[in-house]
């Protein structure tokens, strides 16, 4: 257990329980899964979830605790899950216990990006459509990508959704289930930043036609675009995107940085973005997209609770990454409700005082007293 201070410095003792319940009530209140015999719903996401805070397999979890049945009825049961059920509660999941975090109606600044889960296993029929090719990364050149939309509140970074890629699916069709979640959430953007993997006319013309402000890094994919970023001034200037269909006129901001030797590097460099629905300085512009980089902290300790897992099935590998992200959600929460000081000045947040490792112990440590650990191992006599 570890002792917390919330709002009114009135001291509590946060035990492992709290943590572990919130993560499995999570998914037991939005999933549904028909099981028939001893095993209980509520066993199979303690089983799962304990698997994600402790890094193990099906096949290892069977080998720290008693309480857990076979491989085989695992599998079989996380088999009933339908990637469809899974897309449309995932948001309802991973906000969960964010509620007190997000004000109805108010605004809020967005980030969209796209993170690869590596694979190394065989592509068959079944994940043919889900396994996507891309630059060579610790020995493999398959993935499995999926599409989130954070918050990038500072200190504060919410998944709100996150949805797996399939081959053949314009990047616009995730942008636009995105803003659906945000609109089912009842709050509003003030800006989404998105990365150069969503630049492309249709999803440009789909955030002019919604009226959404958002900042897109420039590509430098012609010779019109490397000439528009060379000056030595932040500005304001004029791109038309060409291509398929109407031609489409976008606006970019372009930000001057001086390198002064960094890197080895001298000169200045032009930072260009496409922006929409923003009366911002260049600089500003730069300063408010430069926060969208803090969501790889968030991968990071995402990978930390994802399990092992060798499995083709495309459903059971969307739900560990729901899991995963689920649980850093939580941690962010109780952060910010728990250990954020009533003081003047900015809400800040005592991070050093509950940590994620912290969390992530406290979470394995509620569901192993359920799931009885195991305490005793037989061993094989030696002949010597």
């Amino acid at each position: 257990m570890t002792k917390y201070q919330n709002a009114r410095t009135i001291v509590h003792t946060f035990k492992s329980k709290e943590c572990s319940d919130l993560a499995v009530n999570a998914l037991n209140r939005n999933l549904n899964i028909p099981i028939n015999g001893q095993l209980s719903q509520n066993t199979l996401f303690q089983i799962i979830t304990g698997m994600s805070v402790n890094r193990l397999s099906i096949h290892s979890i069977g080998n720290v605790v008693q309480k857990v049945p076979c491989e085989t009825s695992i599998r079989h049961h996380l088999s009933k899950f339908d990637l469809s059920t899974l897309e449309s509660a995932n948001s309802r999941i991973l906000t969960y216990a964010a509620d007190s975090l997000q004000k109805k109606g108010k605004k809020y600044q967005f980030a969209i990006d796209l993170t690869n889960d590596l694979y190394y296993g065989k592509i068959v029929d079944t994940n043919a459509d889900y396994v996507i090719r891309s630059r060579p990364k610790k020995s493999t050149t398959y993935f499995y990508s999926y599409v989130s939309i954070y918050i990038i509140r500072k200190r504060e970074r919410l998944t709100l959704a996150v949805f797996p890629v399939k081959k053949g699916v314009k990047m616009v069709e995730y942008v636009r289930k995105c803003m659906e979640t945000i609109q089912q959430l009842d709050i509003n953007v003030e800006v989404l930043c998105l990365d150069r993997g969503f630049y492309s006319k249709e999803v440009f013309r789909f955030l002019h036609d919604e009226g959404i402000p958002h900042i897109v890094p420039v590509k430098k994919h012609s010779v019109e675009t490397k000439t528009l970023l060379n000056g030595k001034k932040a500005r304001f200037a004029q791109y038309t995107m060409k291509g398929e269909g109407k031609p489409l006129k976008m606006d970019v901001a372009i930000d001057v940085h001086y390198q002064q030797g960094k890197m080895g590097k001298y000169g200045n460099v032009n930072l260009g973005y496409v922006v929409h629905g923003l009366d911002w300085t260049p600089r500003r512009i730069y300063n408010t997209y430069k926060t969208r980089f803090a969501i790889e902290a968030s991968y990071r300790i995402r990978n930390s609770v994802k399990c092992k897992t060798s499995s083709r099935n495309v459903t059971v590998r969307y739900l560990h990454a729901i899991i995963s992200l689920l649980l850093k959600n939580i941690w962010v929460v109780l952060q910010r409700i728990y250990f954020s000081p009533i003081k003047r000045g900015p809400r800040t947040v005592e991070e050093n005082l509950f940590r994620f490792d912290q969390f992530r112990m406290l979470v394995w440590e509620g569901i192993r007293k359920v799931l009885r650990p195991v305490t005793e191992i037989p061993v094989l006599r030696s002949s010597v």
